[in-house]
């Protein structure tokens, strides 16, 4: 598995964040994700937030749409 910084995903944290943030569980997101054709049950989003699981461009725009992420902030995990 591909990994940066040690982690297959550097966005867990960031999502994680948004989603307390906005009082959202993780089966509120599955149910938003769905709604956007994204199928990723609350283990998935688990994993993702714990930086275990590899995001596909697709899913994290998803994550990015229903937790209003602001581009900022995604630019500062690589800078």
């Amino acid at each position: 598995m591909k990994k940066f910084n040690d982690k297959p995903n550097v966005s867990g944290d960031l999502i994680k964040k948004y989603r307390i943030s906005m009082e959202y569980s993780k089966a509120d997101v599955s149910r938003l994700l769905d709604l956007l054709g994204i199928s990723m049950d609350v283990t998935e989003i688990n994993r993702v937030e714990t930086n275990r699981q590899i995001l596909k461009d697709f899913e994290l725009i998803g994550f990015i749409k229903i937790l209003n992420i602001p581009m900022d902030d995604l630019k500062k995990l690589i800078d």
